[in-house]
Parts: C-alpha cells; sequence; structure tokens
C-alpha cells in the first residue's frame, strides 16, 4: 500500500510530541472524498486534542488539524455533489496535517478560484464559528456594539472582520499592544482596549468607552478572569456570546446570575461544530454568503505565517505562545 507523511501524535502532551512519519494512504467509503491536502488551518482546539483536554479525543495515534483546503482525488460511489479535481475545503474532527486525507462529502465545499489553498485552509472554522456567533446566536445589528476579547486569535480577528461588515461598532481587546496595533492596521478596528492578566481592567474601560452603557455583544473566546469583567460591563438586553476557553481550559468560569437578570443579558454558547452537524443545510449557507463577501472583497482573512509540514509543531507552539496575528496555516 502506498505511504504518506503525516505529522503524528502518538501520546499526549506537548508539540514537542509530534513526529513526522509514514503512514498508509486513507481510503474513501462510498459517501466519501480522498483529497490531496494543500494547506491545513491552525487552531488552538488542536492544541487541545493534543494534551487530550479537547471534547473530542481521537483514537491514537492521530494527526492534528481541523480544517484543510486541497483538490479531490478520488470520490466514492455515492457522491454525487464533487469530482476528481474540484478544490475544496473540508471540515474534519481531526487528521489534517497529512498529505492526503478522507473527508465525509457533506462536510466539504467548494471554494473559488479566487480564493488560494492558505486563506481557504484558515477559513472554515475561523469565519464559520464567527460567523454562526454574531448572526445565528448574538443577532448583531448595525449601529451595535461589539466587544471582542482574544482579538488578536483567529476567531477573533474573523468576528472583527465580520462584525465591520455588519456595520457594528468593534471594540478590539487583547494583552498584546503591538498586535492590537497590527489590527487596526489591518481591519480598520474602530477602537482598541489593552488589558493584562495580571490588572484586569477590562471593565472599567469598556464603561468609559461607552459613556457607562456598555457593550452590546461580547465575543468571548478566552474565558478565566476577563469573562468575569465582561460580564460586567454588557449593556441592557445585551448578548455574552461563549466561544472557547483559551485562558484555562481546565478551570472553566462560572457565571453570576444575578449579574444576568440585572441586565436582562443572555449567556450564549456558540459550538459551531455541532452546528454544522445539526444544521448542515443552515452552515452551507452561511458559508455562501461569507464565500460572496470574500470574493467581492468585503472580508479579508490574515494569514500570519506559513509552515511546511516538518515545521507543524512549531505552528502550534506559535499558537501556545500567543505569537500569531489572525491565522497560521501548515503548507504541505
Amino acid at each position: 500500500m502506498k505511504k504518506i507523511r503525516a505529522l503524528v501524535c502518538a501520546e499526549h502532551g506537548e508539540p514537542d510530541v509530534l513526529e513526522i512519519k509514514m503512514v498508509n494512504t486513507p481510503s474513501p467509503g462510498p459517501e466519501d472524498l480522498l483529497i490531496r491536502v494543500r494547506a491545513c488551518g491552525v487552531n488552538f482546539p488542536d492544541v487541545l486534542m493534543l494534551r487530550g483536554q479537547y471534547q473530542v479525543k481521537p483514537q491514537l495515534p492521530f494527526s492534528p488539524g481541523f480544517e484543510v483546503a486541497g483538490e479531490v482525488l478520488e470520490a466514492g460511489s455515492e457522491v454525487t455533489d464533487f469530482f476528481v479535481g474540484d478544490r475544496i475545503i473540508a471540515m474534519l474532527t481531526s487528521g489534517g496535517m497529512q498529505e492526503q486525507v478522507v473527508a465525509p462529502a457533506k462536510r466539504c465545499l467548494r471554494i473559488p478560484k479566487s480564493m488560494a489553498f492558505d486563506v481557504a485552509a484558515g477559513f472554515s472554522l475561523t469565519y464559520g464559528t464567527s460567523y454562526h456567533a454574531l448572526i445565528d446566536r448574538a443577532r448583531l445589528r448595525s449601529g451595535e456594539t461589539l466587544l471582542v476579547l482574544g482579538a488578536a486569535g483567529g476567531v477573533g480577528s474573523a468576528a472583527i472582520d465580520i462584525g465591520r461588515q455588519l456595520g457594528a461598532r468593534v471594540i478590539a481587546a487583547g494583552s498584546d499592544e503591538k498586535k492590537l496595533s497590527q489590527l487596526q492596521k489591518i481591519y480598520g478596528v474602530d477602537e482598541t482596549l489593552m488589558y493584562s492578566k495580571d490588572s484586569l481592567n477590562l471593565r472599567d474601560q469598556v464603561k468609559t468607552m461607552t459613556n457607562g452603557v456598555g457593550v452590546d455583544v461580547i465575543f468571548d473566546p478566552v474565558g478565566g478572569a476577563a469573562f468575569q469583567q465582561a460580564m460586567r460591563c454588557v449593556n441592557w438586553n445585551g448578548r455574552i456570546l461563549v466561544v472557547g476557553f483559551a485562558s484555562d481550559s481546565e478551570n472553566l468560569p462560572k457565571a453570576a446570575t444575578n449579574l444576568l437578570l440585572l441586565k436582562g443579558s443572555a449567556l450564549v454558547g456558540v459550538f459551531w461544530g455541532r452546528f454544522v452537524e445539526e444544521e448542515p443545510e443552515n452552515s452551507n449557507a452561511n458559508f455562501k454568503q461569507l464565500i460572496s463577501w470574500y470574493e467581492e472583497g468585503r472580508i479579508k482573512p490574515t494569514i500570519w505565517r506559513h509552515f511546511n509540514l516538518d515545521e507543524g509543531a512549531q505552528a502550534l507552539t506559535a499558537l501556545i505562545d500567543r505569537q500569531v496575528v489572525g491565522k497560521c496555516v501548515v503548507v504541505l
């Protein structure tokens, strides 16, 4: 059987446990596609999966990588929507950092010729999550104020991009002044807000910036102490989006329900992966809109750096060390 190169996690741990190995070429089932991977997005859930801390726990050994872009090499006998040579995005549960991968056809999308493979590989999870969060869950409207925590990360920068497209006033919050400055240049962010882990003054800054009113929607992929302060600076009828827990995935923050009551606010969970499974037609409609915006130049995904497959562990380490602005991708 033909072998392919893969970045393999044989035991849980940090990125240094990853090794390049030769593995068997996967075989597609009747409803699957065999894909030649050209690029794979790098995301924080990949780190959690390496550590055995993510809600999805693939059997060891496995290759990290949730989202890939590439070409169809083979289509299963029951697949009617895709053909050999099609350029596609595939949304996986793991396995993206290898030369070829099998994906269910129902979790794949065609990409336009104007979208390069590296952009496509960093598009589905971040922009899919942020669109679902802001539109399906928060119903963000033009003229409302959106506070984005962890703004320099993949989903954070996508939320900024989409929020501005929707006509919201966007406040980008983070702990690195240089990254916030980069976000202003890339996206023309209305305002930035810097806070540190040691001295979180997020609440007071938001109150000052909004003349004591607070913000309408809070996009929170961070959790931790920032979440506790964010709950105290939401406007009446505000929506607080629980997107992730990058600050500390083991010690999850707890919400004071009296604060929700006093503001008439809503604490809203965002689980994009489950949404894709439960509502595939709505998910496809979301991507149709996102790709249309991309083709019209109305949104602009940012690739911070490219890594080759041998540097996959470095890409994940850069994510852990919070060096990344937007997305980094592994190219094959």
